[in-house]
């Protein structure tokens, strides 16, 4: 697996706070989205390396997965240490973590609870809850994803699928029922999904609504007309009266997020930022110096 330095990537240092890391984010997803590169694969590649090192460092297990084992962190996150001889199992039991060998585990677990010949089987597994990450895009529209999960001690990794609906919200939990932990009597608990929103360079979310900045020719704005906005199905016409100001919200019925379990969708708000040319013909600002002079802010 080819090393990644995830930091190098979006230009910060390993020290870097987590509010450092999200705005250099931000920042490298503006510049490379495929809205903004149409048709641009290396810009497409690029707006893939970011996101993906942006998924590892803004999550704190993963990241510190990450700082100690470099590129094997995802294989300690199924349970293997490339550094030591067999591997070993990890488990977590409330706030604190243990590291065991392959046959410690029976052992530190008598010294715990006693002899396990004492204890009595239980008639189904543990529940077992994880986390599972979805682009906006993906809420808006639902998606089947397929993740690989690691339940059975000394067995490869399972590969499931589950169907996210659309409209879900972060936090939302999907249960998988008896893909859960394997309990001794054979039946396993079940398995809950709880839903992370990766953050949208371009689309801020508050429930089922949507907003976003738009840019407005400053000639639009003092004398009206239309522009193109583009939302998560394409690109709707919005009018924009004369003299609107830089900073007004305008609202687009029915463009927002789907809505879950129910039907429609939230609405979009479009947030005007005003565009100035910034080089002008000779003519062009003489005409700008008239338009100055009858609103009578001309210079004296």
């Amino acid at each position: 697996m080819d090393y990644k330095d995830y930091y190098a990537i979006l230009g910060v240092k390993k020290d870097a706070a987590e509010k450092e890391i999200k705005q250099a984010y931000r920042r490298l997803a503006r510049k490379y989205h495929p809205d903004v590169n149409p048709d641009d694969k290396e810009a497409e590649e690029k707006f893939k390396e970011i996101s993906e090192a942006y998924e590892v460092l803004s999550d704190k297990e993963k990241r510190a997965k990450y700082d100690r084992f470099s590129q094997h962190w995802q294989q300690f996150g199924r349970g293997a240490d490339p550094g030591a001889p067999g591997g070993f199992t990890y488990e977590t039991f409330g706030d604190f973590d243990f590291e065991l060998g392959a046959e410690g585990f029976g052992d530190f677990f008598e010294m715990l609870f006693g002899p396990r010949v004492a204890a009595r089987a239980p008639s189904r597994g543990q529940d077992v809850e994880t986390q599972i990450e979805i682009s906006l895009e993906e809420a808006f529209e639902g998606i089947t994803k397929s993740f690989t999960i690691s339940l059975d001690r000394g067995a490869a990794p399972k590969r499931l699928e589950v169907k996210i609906p659309a409209g879900v919200r972060e936090g939302s939990r999907i249960r998988l029922a008896s893909k859960g932990a394997p309990g001794r009597s054979g039946h396993r608990g079940d398995l809950y999904l709880r839903v992370r929103m990766l953050p949208h360079p371009v689309f801020e979310r508050k429930g089922d609504d949507l907003y976003r900045d738009v840019t407005v020719p400053f000639t639009a704005a003092a004398l009206g007309g239309e522009i193109q906005v583009p939302t998560l199905k394409g690109r709707v016409t919005m009018k924009i009266p004369a003299g609107t100001q830089g900073g007004q919200t305008f609202r687009l019925s029915g463009q927002g997020m789907s809505r879950l379990n129910h039907r429609g969708r939230g609405d979009l708000y479009a947030r005007v930022r005003v565009t100035v040319p910034k080089r002008l013909t000779p003519r062009q600002r003489e005409i700008m110096q008239e338009l100055a002079s009858s609103l009578g802010t001309a210079d004296s």
